[in-house]
């Protein structure tokens, strides 16, 4: 028997994740189907549940519904609980359960692809959003010595950085929230990562140059030509780039163990999947 999963969001046609569960598929001997279903904004929760109507095991959640997936979950796994936010979701029987794989994804490629450490580090983070609320609080957990939580409202970074202070004095980080414009001042960072929606609008980053420390890793959760402008900004301002297709990757695989219990390799899909897009 074959189930049924697929990435929901608005837009999703641009979507890598229904090759990247197709590798893991075939690598794991797991039989899946894995598509892509795009909603209309105002149509997510009738469209997840017709999803799940019809026999569906799962689901994965893209922008702008990670808020409202929550939602809809009798449980969640504490990551998704402190998030606020959901990019997984396990249909199963007795109750739907909500998890937010993200942040252990930016994580694991960081340090274990990219070979960063992020124990100890002056680490920015750009945005106050639901990609930001997905990966703060495992950024937290790798416990760097300062996390600063950049947002052009300052109100909602602030707030976002009050409902994980008890994970930040739990792993001994000086965790703060500023306007885009203070960041500079309260740097240089050795991790800056935009998690805002500046690629989006082809932005190429929402802060000044200064932000960075020399030889500074910068990160666009974003992929492909959306990261393009970001990447060119740190490579000028001689930092060390990356996108985001690694935590893509890495995330895929913890929604995969969510939903098959099965932990599949994640270099061999993201080499594949590099070269894609690359040559896309």
């Amino acid at each position: 028997m074959t189930d049924r999963y697929a990435v929901i969001g608005h837009p999703v046609a641009h979507s890598r994740s229904p090759a990247i569960h197709a590798a893991f598929a075939a690598q794991t001997g797991q039989a899946i189907d894995y598509g892509r279903l795009e909603c209309p904004l105002d149509g997510f929760e009738a469209a997840v549940r017709a999803f799940a109507a019809g026999g569906a095991r799962g689901c994965n959640i893209t922008v702008p519904f990670k808020f409202d997936a929550l939602a809809l979950a009798v449980q969640a796994s504490p990551r998704a609980r402190l998030a606020g936010a959901a990019n997984a979701l396990r249909f199963d029987a007795g109750g739907w359960l909500a998890d937010n794989t993200d942040g252990m994804g930016l994580v694991q490629d960081l340090q274990q692809a990219a070979g960063w450490r992020l124990a100890g580090a002056r680490l920015l983070l750009v945005g106050a959003g639901g990609a930001a609320a997905g990966v703060l609080g495992p950024l937290l957990e790798a416990a760097p010595a300062r996390l600063v939580l950049a947002n052009r409202s300052l109100d909602k970074a602030t707030a976002l950085v009050q409902r994980h202070a008890p994970v930040a004095a739990q792993h001994g980080v000086a965790l703060a929230a500023c306007g885009l414009g203070e960041a500079p001042a309260l740097g240089p960072f050795d991790i800056v990562v935009n998690a805002s929606a500046s690629s989006l609008a082809g932005q190429a980053s929402p802060v000044d140059a200064s932000v960075l420390a020399p030889g500074a890793c910068a990160v666009d959760l974003m992929y492909g030509p959306a990261a393009a402008p970001f990447l060119a900004w740190a490579r000028a301002a001689g930092a060390q780039p990356r996108d985001g297709l690694g935590m893509l990757v890495a995330q895929a695989a913890e929604a995969f163990w969510l939903w098959r219990g099965v932990r599949p390799a994640t270099a061999p899909v993201l080499e594949a999947l590099r070269a894609q897009v690359d040559t896309a």
